[in-house]
């Protein structure tokens, strides 16, 4: 599956007094049409996208579905499969932020009637990137809630996985064949000496949290005693435990020069540049969950040669392929985003305007290098990777075929939800590839 995105983040910022929409900053409400035209151009079949939460979700119940009804029926006619992302980074003024016990159930409310009134959508991402988006809200102190302890972080963590479960397990309800690929920051903290292996250690095991909870798999005892001491209850812990759809899921990781930290021994951390990289670091997240994987964000500053974004594209692609290469199944790639990004270079922090040429395209919905050299990409590899595949193939129904039950024959066994394990992730087989 090659892929892009359009980014709808919609953190608060000034204590939940400012909204930073990158839907608005790309004036993608206005000009969506060009960049569905823009993502056809290139030959990409698979989007990453989704209306903007703040937007459609006006209260409970309450919903706006008009953009939402425009665009997506709009990809159907175009055949481009989305990969809908119902919650990037921020939610509706009415539910506050993610410290509100509330979110959770509200969220996956949401998510069902969004299932419910678009049948023949099968694959998503309930929530983006869920410990960025606890990190950067409830640690850091720069989005949403603004919280900087490790009790808003860590309440945070189990409102925002919860809120992800639970709109899997509503999705499955109406969509028994859904899939859901998580869109999750693949990080790693080195150690700068020996005495920083302690600190080190500990954050290698945190970042693990998210995906941990999500995929019902038993935390260490030190991340245990970590819940534990900051505000996690036993029962609020066995919820995860109790609630494995991980047979549905593609562990999607995003990957940035960003996402390896060189920690001291007093615990500060600062960047430490691509160290590892992305074959090193997937192996590490394959090893934990043996799940699909799919590389779902990407990119780099076009620079000024205008080559460095090419070079990284490159990179990131050879690592795919090694990663396919050793038997890691690796079923999609994603440049991120469409077009380029604004206020990233501060981590939307501050509302400043501040253009980032990361994008396939610039604002002006010019290609840039990067997007030629993504576009000669998928056609040099679209027909070669499923001959010489020896990953797995992602049970995904074409998106002409759009009716959910199949029509079936008078004497067919039709599946309930409960026995529709046969339709997720388990299903796959080997000898071909969608890529």
């Amino acid at each position: 599956m090659f892929a892009t995105g359009i980014e709808n983040s919609i953190p608060t910022i000034n204590g939940g007094k400012t909204r930073v929409d990158q839907m608005e900053a790309s004036d993608h409400y206005r000009r969506w049409r060009e960049d569905f035209d823009c993502v056809q151009n290139i030959g990409i079949e698979y989007l990453r996208f989704g209306p903007p939460l703040h937007k459609t979700f006006l209260g409970p119940g309450k919903y706006d579905w008009e953009f939402a009804d425009l665009t997506l029926n709009d990809l159907k006619r175009r055949e481009i499969t989305p990969i809908v992302d119902l919650c990037h980074f921020g939610v509706p003024d009415w539910i506050g932020n993610f410290q509100n016990p509330d979110f959770a159930q509200q969220f996956a409310n949401y998510a069902a009637d969004f299932a419910e009134r678009y049948p023949w959508i099968q694959l998503y991402t309930p929530v983006n990137e869920m410990f960025i988006c606890a990190a950067f809200s409830a640690k850091y102190g720069w989005w949403n809630e603004q919280g900087r302890t490790d009790l808003t972080f860590v309440t945070a963590i189990k409102h925002i996985v919860k809120a992800n479960v639970l709109a899997m397990v509503e999705i499955l309800k109406r969509r028994p064949d859904a899939i859901f690929i998580q869109s999750e920051s693949s990080e790693y903290f080195h150690a700068d000496s020996p005495a920083a292996i302690g600190p080190a250690e500990v954050l290698n095991s945190r970042r693990f949290l998210t995906l941990d909870l999500n995929y019902g798999r038993r935390v260490d005892s030190e991340m245990y005693e970590y819940l534990m001491d900051n505000g996690m209850t036993r029962e609020e812990y066995h919820f995860f435990l109790g609630n494995r759809v991980k047979q549905h899921c593609i562990l999607g990781n995003d990957y940035y020069k960003t996402n390896e930290h060189r920690v001291h021994a007093d615990g500060r951390t600062e960047a430490a540049g691509e160290t590892f990289g992305y074959c090193e670091i997937t192996r590490q997240y394959h090893n934990r969950y043996r799940l699909p994987i799919m590389h779902t964000e990407t990119n780099m500053r076009e620079g000024p040669t205008g080559q460095e974004a090419v070079q990284w594209l490159w990179k990131e692609w050879a690592n795919v392929l090694r990663l396919r290469n050793v038997g890691i199944p690796t079923v999609g790639f994603t440049w991120y985003s469409l077009t380029d990004q604004v206020d990233w270079d501060t981590a939307l922090r501050e509302k400043n305007g501040n253009v980032n040429p990361l994008g396939l395209y610039d604002l002006n919905r010019n290609i840039r290098n990067v997007g030629k050299a993504y576009k000669q990409l998928i056609k040099d590899w679209r027909d070669v990777l499923p001959a010489s595949s020896v990953c797995l193939a992602v049970p995904i129904k074409p998106i002409g075929q759009d009716t959910w039950p199949p029509p079936v024959s008078p004497n067919a066994v039709v599946p309930n939800a409960a026995e529709a394990k046969g339709f997720g992730i388990t299903d796959i087989h080997p000898g071909t590839e969608a890529a």
